[in-house]
């Protein structure tokens, strides 16, 4: 795809690993980009965790709701992490998306970041269907369908690079939600495209559209490739939980 200012962004669709995994490949990426290394690059990477709970810098453990036990029967896992925001959920059917960029160009400016985020998110939400908007205010911060919540926004900058991203529900089992005040809200809040359109989009599908939409607002030339690619292959055979990657096509609907 040619898009943008000669800019260039890579995306890949890891398929379901590990929330460690896909941390660990991020600081990886972040530390080619901070090191100048040569075969750096901007980096979009679109992924779902099995089960777990974050907990951002800015969580009240009191966030957290469910016991051990509850926790051991739905097999949900916690995970503290450096993004901003409160406790959040990952899972299968989210797709989750980890912006790896070096902001220092043309971007420095936080809050116009997060709404970039929002707005990728929003395009790609028309394409299956569902009107949303970004949300102004800081608690309101994410991507709203009226009073619900369907995709949620957490960063973290290190000079000017970003890691961590957002979750957007697609089929996610919204139950799951039940044990965390998620960024603050009850699990109520919580919607998907599942849920508000009666239809279960492929999650590979979603990041097809999703990464076309984040060239086109972050004004970047769009170029695919595989984990081995970018030497990720190895890391990602010992943790990868479902192997279904391969480089991403266009997948808007109807395409």
């Amino acid at each position: 795809m040619e898009l943008g200012n000669g800019a260039t962004i890579r995306s890949l669709y890891l398929g379901r690993v590990s929330y460690e995994a896909g941390v660990e490949l991020q600081h990886r990426l972040r530390r080619q980009l901070l090191d100048g290394e040569p075969d750096a690059s901007d980096t979009l990477l679109l992924l779902e965790h099995p089960p777990t709970y974050t907990v951002g810098r800015n969580c009240d453990r009191s966030d957290v709701l469910a016991d051990p036990d509850w926790l051991r029967q739905r097999g949900i896992t916690i995970a503290e992490c450096d993004r901003g925001g409160r406790a959040t959920y990952h899972g299968p059917g989210q797709l989750v998306g980890y912006p790896v960029l070096d902001l220092r160009a043309d971007r420095r400016n936080v809050r116009g970041y997060v709404r970039d985020l929002q707005e990728v998110l929003v395009r790609t939400l028309a394409a299956f269907g569902v009107a949303a908007v970004g949300g102004e205010e800081r608690e309101r911060i994410g991507v709203w369908v009226g009073r619900r919540k369907i995709a949620s926004i957490g960063i973290h900058l290190r000079r000017w690079v970003t890691t961590h991203g957002f979750a957007l529900n697609v089929c996610t089992d919204l139950d799951d939600f039940a044990g965390i005040l998620s960024c603050g809200f009850d699990a109520g809040v919580m919607t998907s495209i599942e849920e508000l359109t009666g239809r279960r989009p492929g999650l590979q599908d979603v990041a097809g559209c999703c990464a076309e939409n984040f060239a086109r607002v972050f004004e970047r030339r769009l170029t695919p490739v595989e984990p081995a690619g970018i030497g990720f292959e190895p890391a990602l055979r010992a943790a990868r939980i479902r192997d279904d990657t391969r480089p991403l096509e266009s997948r808007s609907p109807g395409s």
